[in-house]
């Protein structure tokens, strides 16, 4: 085997002033999340689309001059137009205007059932997960039985018994949402609560409320709003099933639930009524579900460079 001269080897030089330089900044670990975030263009794609959405619910009905909820019988089922860019429904009214209104009603159901699952999910899992032992027992075993309960017959049995509107839809998805958002917070607490800081903090006499608000709850963000960003879609696909079942928002309020519900019987004449509400509902949950995929990705220390 031939052997390498020595005269192709060179010493390293060592540079007593490079010996502390850092080669790459220091970043926090929000910071971070935040650059790997914005690098998944998938991500930001669902970001922009969002966005889109959000500045159309906002301005899109006062883009027209037509009222979503004014009949116009001489001008009805008419196709998309330059007068009507949606075209109209079966009572004359504009679906553009209907649709972004509508986009509203949905986008706020989504928003309110979410935090409402977020507030009590996460009170409840992380209570239960640091007091452990009978505690943590009973107040799971109450979340199961909840569970347990057939989710349709709660709603309609909720939308009978109390007035059907908005508060009563909400409060229909949220009653047993929560339980999902309880269970994830409660694992995290479960590991985290052994961790060398907490149990510094028990040592220094913290009370209960601030080692959960201090110190679990914040280490357990990311878990939390992935399963926050999920949810909304969620929310918003639930409100356009109970829509397309009768259960909906009252009229004249419009929602894309019941603007699809409503285009279904006419979709062979009239498909725009149908097309549009739906085609937007599923951008929402697209937009939703690749923003929360995102963050999945970005949180994940396995994925850190």
């Amino acid at each position: 085997m031939q052997q390498i001269p020595k005269n192709m080897f060179e010493p390293a030089s060592v540079d007593a002033n490079e010996a502390e330089k850092i080669s790459k900044p220091s970043l926090s670990f929000w910071k971070d999340v935040g650059l790997r975030f914005r690098e998944n263009k998938l991500a930001m794609f669902g970001v922009v689309l969002l966005a889109l959405l959000v500045f159309m619910a906002i301005f899109g009905p006062m883009m027209t001059p037509y009222d979503y909820k004014t009949n116009d019988l001489m001008n009805t089922n008419q196709p998309p137009s330059s007068e009507h860019w949606f075209g109209t429904d079966d009572l004359g009214r504009d679906v553009f205007t209907r649709t972004w209104e509508g986009a509203r009603i949905s986008l706020f159901i989504g928003l309110s059932a979410a935090l409402i699952d977020l507030f009590i999910g996460v009170i409840w899992g992380s209570i239960s997960g640091y007091r452990g032992g009978r505690t943590d027992e009973a107040m799971m075993r109450f979340a199961d039985i909840l569970y347990g309960v057939p989710y349709l017959l709660l709603v309609i049995l909720l939308m009978v018994v109390l007035e059907q509107g908005l508060g009563t839809m909400i409060l229909a998805m949220t009653i047993t949402g929560w339980i999902n958002m309880a269970r994830i917070v409660r694992g995290q607490v479960l590991q985290l609560k052994n961790q060398e800081y907490v149990m510094a903090a028990q040592t220094l006499g913290a009370d209960t409320k601030r080692i959960l608000f201090k110190h679990l709850i914040p280490n357990s963000m990311g878990p939390i709003l992935v399963t926050m960003t999920l949810t909304i879609p969620s929310a918003i696909f639930t409100e356009a099933f109970l829509s397309y079942l009768g259960l909906g928002v009252p009229a004249p309020l419009a929602s894309w639930g019941t603007m699809a519900s409503d285009g279904l019987p006419a979709l062979e004449y009239y498909p725009w009524r149908l097309f549009f509400p739906a085609t937007f509902i599923c951008l929402t949950i697209l937009a939703f579900n690749v923003i929360g995929d995102g963050l999945r990705d970005a949180l994940d220390p396995k994925l850190r460079k």
